[in-house]
């Protein structure tokens, strides 16, 4: 029977080595980040709504979107983060609803709860790491200076929302064997039902 596992968490969590050993378990992918990406390219109706948000400030010479610029002004406060969620939420969720076919999926969401998504998985979890440990993956992935790497991090959810909210919180700071063994747990558990 086909699964939806929807994973989540704040940015620099480590989402991502999740993402790679539930392939272990024959679980489609779906990230919502590369979604994201093709939600908002060039023409796009997504990149159209962006616009009327945050004006044509936040897009190159060419009309395509400049993520930095976007990322500086969304995340200036809460209240623009939350109008970039509420801008292109409903252009992502219209693209994953496409992904979903017959088979399990591992739903790579970091705002599965905020876009409404976790109304279509069988099971949520939610991926945790210190604050210091988020903001040295951020850096080292986005090639970020340490100021702009915490503003990130602190426009994001506290982890208190995460923990009143998923079915699972599994932490990934420095104990890896025991980060790979929890999720390994909850993947064997609901693709083997």
């Amino acid at each position: 029977m086909k699964k939806i596992i929807g994973l989540t968490g704040p940015t620099g969590s480590g989402k991502s080595s999740a993402a790679l050993l539930a392939k272990n378990y024959d679980l489609k992918v779906v990230d919502c980040d590369k979604i994201a990406r093709k939600a908002v390219k060039k023409g796009s109706k997504g990149l159209e709504d962006l616009v009327s948000a945050f004006s044509s400030g936040i897009l190159k010479k060419d009309g395509a979107l400049n993520r930095r610029e976007l990322a500086k002004r969304a995340f200036s406060s809460k209240e623009n983060t939350e109008l970039l969620n509420k801008t292109v939420f409903p252009h992502i969720k219209k693209l994953v609803m496409a992904e979903l076919k017959d088979e399990s999926i591992l739903l790579d969401a970091p705002t599965l709860f905020e876009s409404g998504l976790n109304e279509i998985c069988d099971v949520t979890v939610a991926v945790l790491a210190d604050k210091e440990d988020r903001i040295r993956r951020i850096i080292e992935r986005d090639r970020l200076s340490y100021e702009n790497a915490l503003i990130r991090v602190n426009a994001g959810k506290p982890d208190e929302y995460y923990k009143q909210r998923a079915d699972y919180v599994v932490y990934n700071n420095a104990d890896m064997e025991k980060y790979i063994k929890e999720m390994t747990y909850i993947f064997k558990k609901y693709t083997e039902e």
